[in-house]
Parts: C-alpha cells; sequence; structure tokens
C-alpha cells in the first residue's frame, strides 16, 4: 500500500466531485480519498454560476438518468439542505405558454408530470395571476416540487462531510499529465506533485473531455462552452416576479430559454440565455483562449450545430449582444419589464457535450475503463440531481476496487 498515496483520486471539486467523495467515503469507510481542483475554493464554475434552481425533472423523459436522479435528487435535496440548515425553500414554479404553438408541448409536459408522479396543476390566464399577477400567458403549469437553494453551499458541506470521514481536498492542483499501469494511475499537476492511486474519478466538468484525454482514453464527445448571461431586477422592482417563471422549452435544444427566479437571496434573476463561449471558462465577450477557441473550431460537431440551428443561434447572439432584444424576450412572460430594470449580473458557462455529428447529448453520460470512471457530460441538473449522481459514480469506482 506504500506505492499508493490514497486510494481513490478525484478531480474536480464541483458538487458532482464533492458529493462522489463524500458518497466514497460514507459507503466504503477507510478508503482513503483525495480530491484534487485546480481553482483555490471549491464550486467555482458551473456549480456557484447557476441560478439556484432545484428542479423537478419534469422535463426529462421516462427513463432518462436525468429523470432518474432529478427525480430522487430534489428530494434528497431539499433534505439534505434541512439537514445541514443550507438556505432553500420549495417555492413552485409556473411553465408559462405565451403562444398558442406552445399549448401541445405544455400538455406534452403536463403529461410527462403525471408519469413522474410529479404534483403538476394545469392554469388559465386568470390562475397564473394567482400566483404570479405581472405575468401574462396563455396557460400555465404549476410545478409543486420545485425549489430554490444554495448550491455553493451544499458543496461546501459536502466538502467538510467528506473531510471529517477522511477524504483530502488539494486546492490549486491543476492536473497536467495522467499515466496509468495496472492497478495504478499516477496524476501530477502544474505544481509539479504526483499523487499515486488505485482509480481516478473525472469529474472535471468543462475540462473532463480534456482530463478523459490525458488518461488516454477518447472520449468520443468534445465540451463546446455555451455561455448563459443573466441579469437582475432592479431592487424596487423586485416585486413584479414572486417566484419561479419559465417558459415552455422547446424540446430540440438542451437550454430552458430565459426564465424568471427569486432566488434563495430574495434577488430576481432573469436568464440565461446561450451563446457560445470563446474559452472554457469565458464569462465574457473579452475573456478569450486562443488554442481552446481553436480546439473547438476545428471540431466537426462545432459547425454542424451552427449549421442546423444557426437561426435559434442568431437570436441568442442578438440577445446577448442587445438588452432591448434581451428585454423584449423577458416581456414575453413579464410585460411590466423595462430595460432600465435589467442589471448585469454574473454568467455562468455550460459544459454542454457534443457529438461528432453535431448532436447535443442531453442526458448524463459516464464512461469507464480500466481504473478509471469520468462523467464526461453532468450539466444542468446536475446540481439538482448531485447526491445520486454521487452516489452512481461511487458505486462504480468501489466497484473497480472491489469494495462493493
Amino acid at each position: 500500500m506504500a506505492a499508493y498515496d490514497c486510494d481513490v483520486l478525484v478531480i474536480g471539486a464541483g458538487i458532482v466531485g464533492l458529493s462522489t467523495a463524500e458518497a466514497i467515503t460514507r459507503a466504503a469507510p477507510g478508503t482513503r480519498v483525495v480530491v484534487l481542483e485546480k481553482e483555490p475554493g471549491p464550486a467555482r464554475h458551473q456549480t456557484g454560476r447557476n441560478s439556484g434552481v432545484i428542479h423537478s425533472g419534469i422535463y426529462y423523459p421516462p427513463g432518462s438518468l436525468k429523470a432518474r436522479f432529478a427525480l430522487q435528487g430534489s428530494a434528497e435535496m431539499v433534505k439534505f439542505c434541512a439537514e445541514h440548515d443550507i438556505p432553500h425553500e420549495v417555492t413552485g414554479k409556473l411553465i408559462v405558454a405565451t403562444d398558442r404553438a406552445e399549448l401541445p408541448r405544455l400538455h406534452g409536459l403536463i403529461q410527462r408530470g403525471r408519469e413522474h408522479g410529479i404534483p403538476v396543476r394545469e392554469l388559465g390566464p386568470a390562475q397564473i395571476a394567482e400566483y404570479e399577477p405581472e405575468v401574462r400567458g396563455l396557460a400555465a403549469i404549476h410545478v409543486g416540487t420545485t425549489g430554490v437553494c444554495d448550491f455553493g453551499a451544499v458543496a461546501r458541506r459536502l466538502a467538510g462531510l467528506a473531510m471529517e470521514a477522511g477524504a483530502r481536498i488539494a486546492y490549486g492542483e491543476e492536473v497536467t499529465a495522467i499515466g496509468r499501469r495496472p492497478g495504478r494511475v499516477a496524476v501530477r499537476t502544474a505544481g509539479g506533485t504526483v499523487y499515486r492511486a488505485r482509480a481516478l474519478v473525472n469529474c472535471a466538468g468543462l475540462q473532463c473531455d480534456r482530463i478523459a484525454r490525458l488518461a488516454g482514453d477518447p472520449p468520443g464527445m468534445r465540451i463546446v462552452p455555451f455561455r448563459g448571461e443573466y441579469f437582475t431586477l432592479a431592487p424596487e422592482r423586485a416585486s413584479l416576479v414572486r417566484g419561479l417563471v419559465y417558459p415552455v422549452p422547446d424540446p430540440a435544444f438542451p437550454f430552458l430559454g430565459v426564465h424568471l427566479t427569486r432566488g434563495i437571496d430574495g434577488a430576481v434573476h432573469i436568464g440565461p440565455n446561450a451563446v457560445p463561449a470563446l474559452a472554457r471558462e469565458g464569462y465574457d465577450w473579452r475573456t478569450i483562449r486562443p488554442a481552446e477557441l481553436a480546439g473547438t473550431l476545428a471540431f466537426p460537431g462545432a459547425w454542424r450545430i451552427a449549421q442546423r440551428h444557426w437561426r435559434y443561434g442568431a437570436g441568442e447572439l442578438h440577445r446577448s449582444l442587445s438588452r432591448r432584444a434581451f428585454t423584449d424576450a423577458v416581456r414575453r412572460l413579464l410585460p411590466a419589464a423595462r430595460e432600465e430594470d435589467l442589471r448585469p449580473s454574473p454568467s455562468g458557462v455550460r459544459a454542454q457535450a457534443v457529438l461528432p455529428d453535431g448532436t447535443l447529448v442531453d442526458d448524463f453520460l459516464f464512461a469507464e475503463s480500466p481504473g478509471i470512471v469520468h462523467v464526461l457530460n453532468a450539466p444542468s441538473p446536475a446540481a439538482t440531481a448531485s447526491l445520486p449522481i454521487g452516489r452512481e459514480v461511487a458505486g462504480r469506482v468501489l466497484g473497480v476496487l472491489g469494495r462493493v
């Protein structure tokens, strides 16, 4: 055992990586776990830059991993927050149709919600106003199990629980090389430290495909980063929105569209749109990493997305560059919104897995090779679903170690 620094190395201290580390230590006490994170603290990217919504699972097809894990995870996340005094609230949400063409899709969501056992109530215009007096629509559904929380606080608590059980978290450790031999994985970081383990878990989010290639595992996909830009309603106008209001999503895209979210902090967050980011961690148009951008442009799947969805993308780009256009999108749901009501808010970047043929991977995606478990697609609702995802990944890696 002296040849190993630990049993399991986890790359990535976002909410999925930390949930995995905590689940390993809980399922197999005594298993030595080290989490490597290139940032100086946890939850610096997708986990800490989302709208904080605990999703119900209503959008996801029965039998999909997203459906299974979101349905489990939403209830577990509420319980976890309650047990650990993390701010949260089960508010319910409205999904609102503003155009007649959206009504069949809204009815499809009603049916899906019932298949999942989610409490769903159909609403007409007058009933919409009972929940949200300033919101306008032809019809809507109220989804009772949706809520909000502070996912950054959840990640920090998971980190604490893992460390209390003996795990170690090493911040400021960017992985630059991975070597493998039968029964052993060695990782070198930018600082020159080498970590030797019996198994490796890749929860690197925006960098997960790069980590897979470093390990010698062709991932069969590429992360194409999409930036989601948010605004916040001016405080004096926050009373326009009481809770959570979503449009009817377009099933051709994994994005939910511009929505209105009263967060756990009481502020009303509006967004996101979805535009290509010029770097994997490109949170504004000024952040450009030429090597990463060149990699995206050289990927055939990126061009096929552009060819297939150029009209949708042009609309998103227009809303990114024009606050007036963004406001017009908001006004479909909230007619009282004015351009001057929108205050810029921090953006997020979605780690979207794309196949070479341009298909956007729509479900969670895991892959295994000798000694390694890769999490290759875990965008929203991964924060909601992080507790069951962590158990799933922990079970797979403990199987590699022969401890299940």
